[in-house]
């Protein structure tokens, strides 16, 4: 009865080392995100329901009163903010199939069996992401001025012409720039995607008669969708935040605006028109709006896996 007894306080013991080691390892990325997440949100929530005004002619400094929900309805009642969504959701659509589907052909491609040099193709798609989206955006807006750009001088030389800070064609410069800096990051997780794919169910479609397109689209593409789903995730969570590229090229495209995407809104209201509590609330509803879209991709994800 000694024997079976004894090594429990002993294992009683090792357990709270245990969980002392767990809570000793993850507390600094609790902490972290506490500080650099949660309460930055709350802050914002808080800043959203009061206003700011000058008290008197200017002399008594500025009051904050409760305002409630009243920043959130002035927000939505805003078309500048409500067509900020549009012109995002229009930017998805051409942005998000050319990505995900570009980003595909070039791993199926690279994964290949006929495919050489395969290491070397990783690395040269690859190669745009590692440059900052910032520093790409103003060397595709240098090749986009006439004037400077090598490549409109090549599209003169042809007899065309094209301008890509025209209303016409500034979305088509945009999706240009994301793309480029996103479908190598893309095309590597596809690849290592199918680097997991069975090499004997490839084999035995291929005994079976099946040609190079059949296994990429029914079989290489059907495994891989859990990859696929995440990847179209984080592209839709990615685009909706959408900055840098109509920030930039605002200076050249007029048409753009301040307030072309629900980010730059946000930006004009805080640091344009010193309108933070707008900007919170604004901030906030972006946060709905992506965490919805979070949740449908997900479900209809789920679904195109159980098909």
């Amino acid at each position: 009865m000694a024997s079976t007894t004894t090594p429990a306080p002993a294992g009683r013991a090792l357990r709270r080392r245990q969980r002392g080691a767990v809570v000793l390892f993850l507390s600094p990325f609790f902490v972290l995100f506490a500080a650099v997440t949660v309460a930055p949100v709350v802050y914002a929530g808080w800043m959203s329901l009061y206003r700011e005004r000058s008290s008197g002619l200017g002399f008594g400094g500025v009051e904050r009163t409760f305002a409630g929900l009243a920043n959130y309805a002035a927000v939505l009642s805003d078309p500048a903010f409500r067509d900020s969504f549009l012109h995002v959701a229009a930017y998805c659509l051409v942005y998000i199939p050319v990505m995900i589907g570009v980003a595909l052909g070039l791993a199926l491609l690279v994964d290949s069996a006929h495919a050489r040099a395969k290491r070397f193709f990783q690395l040269a798609f690859f190669l745009p992401h590692a440059v900052p989206g910032l520093i790409a955006s103003i060397i595709w807006i240098y090749l986009y001025t006439p004037g400077l750009s090598p490549v409109i001088e090549w599209i003169d030389a042809a007899g065309g012409s094209w301008n890509f800070f025209s209303p016409g064609h500034t979305l088509s410069s945009m999706v240009n720039i994301a793309v480029w800096q996103w479908i190598g990051y893309n095309m590597v997780i596809f690849f290592a995607a199918l680097q997991a794919v069975p090499r004997e169910v490839v084999e035995a479609a291929t005994v079976d008669g099946a040609g190079a397109w059949r296994i990429a689209l029914g079989i290489k593409v059907p495994i891989i969708r859990s990859s696929v789903v995440m990847t179209v995730l984080f592209t839709c969570v990615g685009a909706i935040q959408l900055f840098t590229e109509p920030k930039l090229l605002s200076d050249k495209a007029q048409a753009l605006g301040n307030d072309w995407s629900p980010t730059m809104y946000i930006v004009s209201k805080a640091f344009v028109d010193h309108d933070y509590a707008s900007a919170a609330a604004a901030s906030l509803l972006l946060a709905v709006v992506a965490g919805a879209l979070s949740f449908v991709v997900t479900r209809m994800g789920k679904r195109w896996q159980e098909s």
